[in-house]
């Protein structure tokens, strides 16, 4: 009988990865990350690491075989949607090539669950809001269309081989570690929350409004902004609930609000005393007026609610990270 607590996180080295395998621990679990260091930091995790890629299928099959695990929770994958547009051949191949060789090595070691790190992405652009996990799912982005490719794979692994998903499609996630311990830091930075955290450091000069002419209260786009450490609580829950359920099962993530990208901004001038100086751009082809989240499916069924997602929580532990790490991840 597998060890029910020794979880398999690829690409646990990754923002939301590191905390998920932090909440791991805390939770009694026993997370052993496999990444390939290619995005993530190895400084952002204290536990049994494995260097590999999923493209190798020999690389997965070792790992699996060679330990008893009681799931797997899935990262691994780009995750840029502009850059998907330029490399679309790179993400396909990464997304789902390295995704079904993590399945068939599931199949072939007998390991049956597996959480599955997806994305708001798939929605494309709501006709309605608060976005159901009904929406229609329409990608705009190669990003978002080899994930909504994955969960029609995880559905036919289900119907084929028993192998259980639960696919967990995250809003905006932000935020870090509330000690400060850790955070979210990209080379090169795409996000507007630590880009604007930068501006307030001194780190860049202004901050880049696309476009202030928006459907919204303020003109500025809306976004539903999920703190990491509510997410990495979702995967916990989502094993469990595959554990207790025997079934698979797909759950929006967010809070079922959004902020504006002003006020991000304001918040963030007021958590750090800082100016943040605004220049205003034109619109990106592909920004949606706003998106949110209807949450309903996560709270009734995995009893899931986020407990960090309030805005200045979420800005407050990004600065932490900021003012303790200013240079990021050092080098190992």
């Amino acid at each position: 009988m597998s060890d029910p607590k020794k979880i398999l996180v690829t690409g646990g080295a990754g923002y939301i990865g590191s905390h998920t395998v932090s909440v791991l621990k805390e939770s009694g679990y026993m997370p052993v990350v496999f990444d390939n260091f290619s995005q993530g930091h190895k400084t952002a995790v204290s536990c049994k690491t494995i260097q590999g890629d999923l493209k190798n299928k020999s690389d997965i099959v070792d790992v699996l075989s060679s330990d008893s695990f009681s799931g797997v929770i899935h990262f691994a994958a780009f995750a840029l949607a502009g850059e998907s547009m330029k490399q679309p051949g790179e993400y396909f191949k990464n997304n789902i090539l390295g995704g079904v060789n993590l399945l068939d090595a599931m199949k072939e070691t007998d390991v049956n669950a597996i959480v599955f790190s997806s994305t708001c992405a798939i929605y494309g652009f709501p006709d309605e809001l608060p976005v159901t996990e009904l929406a229609p799912q329409n990608p705009v982005s190669v990003y978002g269309e080899s994930k909504k490719m994955f969960e029609k794979i995880l559905d036919w692994y289900d119907q084929l081989f028993a192998i259980k998903s639960v696919r967990l499609r995250y809003f905006n996630a932000s935020g870090a570690a509330l000690d400060g311990s850790n955070g979210e830091w990209h080379e090169p930075e795409t996000h507007i929350l630590p880009i604007a955290i930068e501006v307030a450091a001194g780190k860049r000069d202004h901050f880049t409004i696309f476009g202030d002419d928006y459907n919204t209260k303020d003109g500025t786009n809306v976004r539903d902004y999920i703190h990491v450490l509510d997410l990495a609580d979702a995967h916990i829950k989502a094993l469990e609930y595959i554990w207790k359920e025997n079934k698979s099962n797909a759950f929006n993530l967010g809070t079922g609000k959004g902020y504006s990208n002003k006020e991000i901004l304001d918040m963030v001038k007021t958590v750090s005393r800082k100016e943040v100086p605004v220049v205003v751009g034109p619109r990106r082809e592909g920004d949606p007026d706003a998106i949110f989240a209807d949450n309903t499916k996560a709270k009734s069924e995995l009893g899931w609610k986020p407990k960090y997602s309030d805005l200045k929580t979420i800005v407050e532990s990004a600065w932490k990270w900021q003012s303790t790490h200013p240079n990021g991840f050092e080098k190992k």
